[in-house]
C-alpha cells in the first residue's frame, strides 16, 4: 500500500515541491518505508529527491529548496512487491521517450508475463524487482511506438489503454511527462483509490492549480476543492491548456478494496463517495449488535470498552454506546512509533508493540475488558496487547474485530503475503482466541462489513473482500500463483533476501559476489569500480555517488553543486 500525489500549478514561477511534501505527509500513514518527489522545471528538466525514510526526514528544507518546477509527482512507499532497497524508492523515471516519471500504488499479478514481453520484444532493461518499474516501461514502450517528436492526449490515452489491456492487478498511478503535464489512471476494477481536484490560482488570474492524490484529505488540507474520484479504467490528463478525460477500457466489476475503509485510509477521507469515518461508525454499530448476542449467550457482562489505538477508536466508541458500557482510553500511544502493521518483518512489529503502547492499570484492574481493534491479521499485535491487558490486571480479555477473520493473502498491494502467517488461516474462532491469548474473540460478519460501507454509496454493490473469501476480483490468481507469492514475500523470505544482499562478512555483494575487503570477485585486488548493475541506478543510493552511472544521486554531495551542472536525473538531498 502506498500514497501517490501529483500537482500542476498555473504559475510557472511557483515551485510545487513544498506542497507536494506536505501532501505526502498527509499520506504518510499509507507508507513509511520510503518516499520521494520528482519535479519538472524549465525546459522540461527533472529534479529528484527520494530515499528510504519518513517524509519529514527525506524531504527536508534544503532538499525541497532544490526541487525546482511548478509541477511534480510524489510517492510514499510501503513495500509489497520488490524489496525495501533504496533503489526501489519512487517515483521511477525513464528518459526515453519524452521523459516520464511514474508513482504507483497497488500490485500487479501478471509480472512474469510483462517482464518477458519487455525483455524479449520491447528490449527494455528492468533494473529492480518492483512491478512499478514494469508499469513505467510498459507505458514508455507504448509511447515509443507513436514515433512522434511530440505527443498529444490521444497518444497518451492509447498508451494507457495498452497498459490496461496487458496488465492484471491493482494500480492507481500518477504520472508526469516532461514539459507536458500530469496524468492519473486507475485499474478497471478501481481496487486502489485515486482522485483529483482544483483550486483558483493566487498568481494567475483565471488560472487553476490541479492536484491528484490517493485520498481526499490532501485536497481538503491544501485548500483544493471539487474532489472527483478517478473512475475505474479512466485516465485524466491535466496540462496548462486544459483537462482531457477518457474511459480507456470498459469498467469491469467496480470493487474497491474494503480494507481501505477498515484500516488504511484516514478517517477524514472520502473514497469513492464513502466517508471513511462514517463507515467505521457503522462497523462499530454492527459489531456491537453481534457482540451483544454472543455475550448474552455466554452470560458475560463487559465492564469497559477499550480501543486499540488509533484506527479502531471510531468503531469502539460506537460499540460502547450501543452496549451501554463505559468507553475508556486504556492504552496510551507513543506517537513517534510508526504503524506496526506496515512495518517490515514480524520481529520488528512484535518489538514495537510495547514501545508503541502502554496500558494504564487503572482502566484494566479487576475488569472484564472488551478490546476493539480494526482487524486481526498476523495476531502478533493482538497477542502482545492482550498480554499487556492481563499484566495490567484485567480479569477477562475479550477481543472484538471490526473485520471478519483474515484467512487469505492480499495480492493487490497490502502486505498479507503468506497464508501461514495469518492467525485465522485454517483456524476456528476458538483456536484463534487460544492462539492470541484472549478469553473470547468476536468477529464482524462479512455481510455487516459490506453493508457498513455500501450504505453510504448505494451504487457501490461490490468490494474486493479477497482476504476474507479467497475470491480475487481480477481473476488469474490460482494456487500456483499464491504459492509463488508466499515464497517471495513471506517474512522469512524477506529476511533471506536481506541476508543475500551481503556476503558472509556482511559486505555488499558486487554483481552477486561477496568480496573480502580489498579484493575483487576473482580474488585480485579491487582497484576500480565494477562496471554493471552492481549499484542501484533508479533510486537514492548509495554513499559514493561518483560510482553511479546515468542517474546522479547527489544525497550527501557537495551543497555547492548546482543540479543544472549534472547530467541525467539529479537526486537532491542532504
Amino acid at each position: 500500500m502506498c500514497g501517490v500525489i501529483a500537482m500542476l500549478l498555473a504559475s510557472q514561477d511557483t515551485h510545487a515541491a513544498a506542497e507536494l511534501a506536505e501532501g505526502l505527509q498527509l499520506l504518510q500513514h499509507r507508507g513509511q518505508d520510503a518516499c520521494g518527489i520528482v519535479t519538472c522545471g524549465a525546459r522540461g528538466r527533472f529534479f529528484q529527491c527520494k530515499s528510504n525514510g519518513m517524509v519529514r526526514d527525506v524531504l527536508d528544507e534544503k532538499s525541497l529548496g532544490q526541487l525546482i518546477g511548478s509541477m511534480g509527482v510524489g510517492h510514499a512507499r510501503y513495500p509489497t512487491a520488490g524489496s525495501s532497497a533504496h533503489s526501489e524508492a519512487q517515483p521511477f523515471y525513464v528518459n526515453s521517450p519524452y521523459g516520464i516519471v511514474l508513482a504507483h500504488n497497488g500490485n500487479l499479478t501478471n509480472t512474469p508475463h510483462l517482464h518477458y514481453y519487455l525483455d524479449h520484444y520491447a528490449h527494455r532493461h528492468i533494473n529492480t524487482s518492483s512491478d512499478s518499474e514494469l508499469l513505467l516501461n510498459l507505458l514508455a514502450d507504448a509511447l515509443q511506438k507513436t514515433g512522434k517528436f511530440r505527443i498529444d492526449a490521444d497518444d497518451i490515452f492509447r498508451a494507457v489503454r495498452e497498459i490496461m489491456q496487458a496488465s492484471s492487478g491493482a494500480y492507481a498511478c500518477t504520472m508526469m511527462i516532461a514539459g507536458y503535464g500530469i496524468i492519473g489512471f486507475r485499474d478497471p476494477n478501481g481496487i486502489r483509490p485515486l482522485g483529483w481536484c482544483r483550486r483558483k490560482s493566487e498568481e494567475i488570474e483565471g488560472g487553476w492549480d490541479y492536484l491528484m492524490a490517493s485520498e481526499s484529505v490532501v485536497c481538503d488540507a491544501l485548500g483544493f476543492t471539487d474532489w472527483k474520484d478517478v473512475a475505474p479504467g479512466e485516465t485524466v490528463i491535466i496540462t496548462r491548456t486544459g483537462i482531457s478525460i477518457q474511459q480507456c477500457v470498459p469498467p469491469r466489476t467496480f470493487a474497491p478494496d474494503i480494507f481501505e475503509y477498515v484500516y488504511f485510509a484516514r478517517p477524514d477521507s472520502v473514497l469513492d463517495g464513502i466517508s471513511v469515518y462514517r463507515s467505521r461508525m457503522a462497523m462499530g454499530d454492527a459489531l456491537a449488535e453481534n457482540a451483544r448476542k454472543v455475550l448474552a449467550d455466554l452470560g458475560l457482562v463487559v465492564d469497559v470498552v477499550i480501543p486499540v489505538p488509533d484506527t479502531s477508536r471510531v468503531a469502539a466508541l460506537q460499540v460502547a454506546q450501543v452496549l451501554g458500557v463505559p468507553y475508556r482510553e486504556g492504552f496510551v500511544k507513543n506517537r513517534y512509533v510508526g504503524r506496526t502493521f506496515i512495518m517490515p518483518g514480524q520481529e520488528v512489529r512484535r518489538k514495537n508493540v510495547r514501545r508503541k503502547l502502554n496500558a494504564m492499570a487503572l482502566e484494566f484492574s479487576g475488569k472484564i475488558v472488551l478490546l476493539v481493534d480494526d482487524s486481526i491479521v498476523r495476531g502478533t499485535t493482538s497477542k502482545e496487547i492482550i498480554q499487556m491487558a492481563r499484566d495490567a490486571g484485567a480479569k477477562k480479555v475479550i477481543m472484538a474485530s471490526c473485520a471478519p477473520p483474515i484467512r487469505f493473502p492480499n495480492v493487490y498491494g497490502i502486505d498479507m503475503p503468506s497464508r501461514h502467517e495469518l492467525v485465522a488461516h485454517e483456524r476456528t474462532e476458538a483456536e484463534i482466541s487460544s492462539e492470541i491469548g484472549a478469553d473470547l474473540v468476536i468477529f464482524q460478519t462479512l455481510p455487516d462489513l459490506i453493508k457498513s460501507c455500501s450504505q453510504f454509496n448505494p451504487s457501490l454493490t461490490e468490494f474486493d473482500c479477497s482476504v476474507f473469501t479467497g475470491k480475487y476480483v481480477t481473476g488469474g490468481v490460482d494456487e500456483d500463483y499464491l504459492a509463488g507469492l508466499e515464497t517471495m514475500r513471506s517474512d522469512n523470505a524477506k529476511r533471506k533476501l536481506k541476508a543475500s544482499a551481503t556476503g558472509p562478512h556482511g559486505l555488499p555483494l558486487v554483481n552477486g559476489v561477496g568480496n573480502l575487503p580489498g579484493e575483487s570477485g576473482n580474488g585480485s585486488k579491487a582497484s576500480e569500480v565494477t562496471v554493471g548493475a552492481s549499484m542501484p541506478m533508479n533510486g537514492a543510493d548509495e554513499d559514493d555517488v561518483s560510482q553511479v552511472v546515468g542517474l546522479n544521486n547527489a544525497r550527501g554531495g557537495n551543497s555547492s553543486d548546482h543540479p543544472d551542472l549534472t547530467v541525467g536525473l539529479s537526486n537532491l538531498g542532504v
